[in-house]
C-alpha cells in the first residue's frame, strides 16, 4: 500500500515535466510553481499544491533557497579552501582573544569564478569593529604583513607585492558565516554581496569580472537570495544589490 501511494503521488508530481519547464531558470517560486501545476489542474487547491512542494524538496527534486524560492535539484554548498595558513592565523587569535567574532577567509577563493586571475591576493580577517586596532596591533607584533581596512590609495602605492596580506576589517553584524574545520569563515552569499559592495579590497573582481562571478557562482552552487538581500541590507546596499542581481538573472536567462 506504502510503494502505491507513493507512485501515486509521483505521478502527481509530473517531475519530468517540472524539471523541463525550469531546467533553465536560475530561481523559481511557489507562484511559478502554481501555476505550471494548475495549466492542467486548474482547481487544485493551494494546501495540495504545498504538499506537492514538501515532498520535491524532501525529493531533492527542489531545494529551497528562500522564503517561496526554489531551485531544481540538491544544495550544492560552497566550501571555501581553508589552507594551513589561514588555520595558523585562526588558531593565533583564537589563542588571544577567545570570545572575538571573527571571520577569515582568502581573496583567491573568488579564482574559480573568474575568468583573469589576479597575481595579489589579501586574506581578510574580519573581526567586531572595536576589536579592529587590536586585532592590527596583535598581529603586527606577531611579523605579519597586515594592513586594518585599507583605502584604495594605500593600497595602489604602498601594499607590499607579496603574494599574500594580511587586511583587518570591521565584520558587519549578521553576515552570513560558516564554520569549516573549526575555522569560521566565509558563505557565497557574503562573498557575493562583499564584491558588490567593496570596490577597494576587491578591485580586481570588479566589471565585467563580477558579473561572470555572480553567473558563474549562481550556477555552480546553491545560493540563498534572501540570505544576500538580508546581508545587503546590513550593509546598506539592498536595493543597488537586488537591481544588480535582477540584470544577472535576467542576462542569464537571455543566454
Amino acid at each position: 500500500m506504502f510503494f502505491k501511494i507513493i507512485a501515486i503521488a509521483t505521478e502527481k508530481l509530473n517531475i519530468e515535466g517540472l524539471t523541463k519547464e525550469f531546467k533553465d531558470v536560475h530561481s523559481l517560486n511557489t507562484n511559478d510553481i502554481v501555476k505550471f501545476y494548475r495549466i492542467n489542474e486548474p482547481e487544485l487547491k493551494t494546501t495540495t499544491i504545498n504538499w506537492r512542494i514538501y515532498a520535491l524538496v524532501q525529493m531533492g527534486v527542489l531545494t529551497r533557497i528562500g522564503r517561496g524560492k526554489f531551485s531544481l535539484g540538491n544544495s550544492k554548498i560552497f566550501i571555501p579552501e581553508i589552507n594551513s595558513k589561514l588555520k595558523t592565523i585562526n588558531s593565533k587569535l583564537k589563542k588571544e582573544f577567545p570570545f572575538l567574532d571573527i571571520c577569515l577567509w582568502n581573496t583567491s577563493s573568488f579564482n574559480e569564478f573568474m575568468v583573469h586571475q589576479p597575481g595579489r591576493f589579501y586574506i581578510l580577517i574580519e573581526v567586531e569593529k572595536d576589536a579592529t586596532q587590536s586585532v592590527f596591533f596583535f598581529l603586527k607584533e606577531a611579523k605579519y604583513s597586515v594592513f586594518i581596512d585599507p583605502t584604495k590609495d594605500l593600497i595602489e602605492k604602498y601594499l607590499p607585492d607579496e603574494k599574500e596580506t594580511l587586511i583587518v576589517k570591521p565584520l558587519v553584524t549578521e553576515a552570513p558565516t560558516q564554520k569549516i574545520e573549526g575555522l569560521n569563515t566565509t558563505t557565497i552569499e557574503k562573498m557575493l554581496v562583499d564584491v558588490f559592495c567593496d570596490d577597494v579590497i576587491l578591485t580586481a573582481q570588479q566589471g565585467s569580472e563580477m558579473r561572470t562571478i555572480f553567473q558563474e557562482a549562481l550556477i555552480k552552487y546553491t545560493v540563498n537570495e534572501n540570505r544576500m538581500i538580508r546581508y545587503a541590507d546590513r550593509r546598506r546596499k539592498k536595493e543597488t544589490f537586488m537591481n544588480y542581481l535582477t540584470s544577472v538573472s535576467n542576462l542569464r536567462q537571455q543566454q
